[in-house]
């Protein structure tokens, strides 16, 4: 008979913090029960009031800090304790750095059961600010008032920007002067819960190498009211913005992005680069949002891979083809391949820029792609993967392990879900040799890791 929550809604305890949470929380345990509280650190004695119970953990708010950590320290962002952008400015950086690689060490071993995994210490920014090339803000209404910000983390509640230290200073003038021209022109925010209104989203992309700058509006509609006007105001105002598009999403949905868009002013794109090569980027396109980490991340991978020029490479969930066309430079022959249409279109584009043709990009599902080619005669000396969240499609790793590549580079966003991935692996002929963490999202929860694995030479 399992023991009933120890703990009520309300209730008021003391806790001693002994763990790092998925999601950046402190845990503790109250009478061997998990308590998981935000903005607690290990190693601290905290006083907390209860405010959900599970069947098998509860969550808290943090009341007072009885005995603080070494690594706290005062969050740079007035408005830390609300956002839900950030979960870690409270810790000291270096801090931060050690309990992710723990984080990744910890779900080895309690997901995949593995213990002695290498691990390298994670590599971290040497400046952890400003860091990101893009940004997506609600808009909403309150009280009949616009409302433009963060959500609440855990919520859909909008905590009004102020000054984000975590994307460039021109990112949040940008913004600024855009909100002013939105209220200016009158636009109808969205409301969520009426699903009326008209402006849903305002998203900013810059081209960190280019100094190109795109503005996405994402209306519940297929117009702005008096556009001519307010982009005549908007271009005036921000010079350096190259771009402006009108995307359409009248859906019902959490999805930021609908399916079409229109260009408003300037082109449908906007460039970046990472080393030396250069990118096409539209409103849908995948490209990621820390350019200084992401060359440190592609590099890590090539070194992983062991190119020298012979080799044929697959990159599955290849999206617009960053990581195919990095390594296309030191292989014979990369193959990509992305369930996304656009993003197929984003990657054949980026070759021809490149002038890379070592390269064949396919749109489908990984699994039966590979099969295909499989049944073509590609055999591939190594397989890379950098999935979504979830992770891998289990038949997708069935199909890796069919192609026997020597080595399988798993690049991932989730610690869980890799090694959760990463055990079945293991059953599929793989040895584990090393992970490398990398800080692609500095006083966030969020942790990239680069992991190697070999072909088990006893396997046939």
């Amino acid at each position: 008979m399992k023991q009933k929550p120890p703990v009520k809604a309300e209730e008021e305890i003391k806790l001693a913090i002994t763990g790092f949470g998925n999601h950046g929380t402190g845990v503790g345990k109250y009478k061997d029960f998990a308590v998981f509280v935000p903005q607690a650190i290990p190693g601290e004695q905290v006083s907390v009031k209860i405010n959900q119970v599970k069947k098998t953990y509860a969550t808290g708010q943090l009341i007072q800090v009885l005995k603080p950590s070494p690594t706290r320290v005062k969050p740079a962002c007035s408005i830390f304790a609300k956002c839900g952008g950030c979960q870690l400015q409270h810790i000291d950086y270096s801090a931060q750095l050690n309990l992710k690689r723990q984080s990744v060490i910890d779900a080895f071993e309690r997901i995949a059961g593995i213990s002695d995994v290498i691990v390298q210490p994670v590599k971290g920014m040497q400046e952890p600010w400003a860091y990101r090339n893009k940004v997506q803000v609600p808009i909403s209404v309150d009280r009949g008032k616009l409302i433009a910000g963060f959500y609440e983390a855990g919520s859909h509640r909008i905590v009004p920007l102020e000054h984000c230290l975590i994307q460039p200073e021109e990112s949040n003038v940008i913004f600024h002067t855009i909100q002013k021209l939105i209220k200016e022109a009158n636009i109808p925010p969205y409301n969520e819960q009426k699903h009326a209104g008209l402006l849903r989203h305002v998203m900013i992309r810059r081209g960190t190498y280019s100094g190109e700058w795109m503005v996405v509006f994402v209306v519940n509609g297929k117009h702005l009211p008096n556009e001519d006007k307010l982009i005549s105001h908007l271009t005036n105002d921000l010079p350096q913005v190259t771009s402006i598009i009108l995307n359409e999403n009248r859906k019902r949905t959490n999805v930021i992005l609908g399916a079409d868009n229109r260009v408003l002013y300037g082109e449908e794109t906007i460039h970046d680069q990472i080393d030396d090569l250069t990118f096409s980027i539209s409103p849908h396109s995948f490209f990621q949002v820390n350019p200084v980490q992401t060359e440190i991340l592609y590099k890590q991978t090539r070194e992983y891979a062991g190119l020298t020029g012979s080799e044929v490479v697959i990159d599955a969930y290849c999206g617009a083809g960053t990581i195919s066309l990095y390594l296309a430079r030191y292989a014979r022959k990369v193959y990509g391949v992305e369930m996304v249409p656009a993003a197929i279109a984003d990657a054949k584009r980026n070759a021809m820029l490149n002038h890379i043709d070592q390269v064949e990009f396919v749109c489908g599902k990984a699994e039966k792609v590979m099969g295909k080619w499989f049944d073509k005669g590609v055999e591939p000396d190594i397989i890379v993967v950098d999935p979504p969240r979830k992770g891998c499609d289990p038949a997708l790793l069935h199909a890796a392990s069919k192609m026997k590549p020597k080595r399988f580079i798993y690049v991932s966003c989730n610690p869980a879900t890799l090694a959760r991935d990463v055990a079945l692996l293991t059953k599929l002929g793989f040895t584990l040799q090393e992970v490398q963490p990398i800080d692609m999202f500095p006083h966030t929860s969020h942790i990239e890791t680069v992991c190697l694995m070999s072909r088990t030479e006893n396997m046939k």
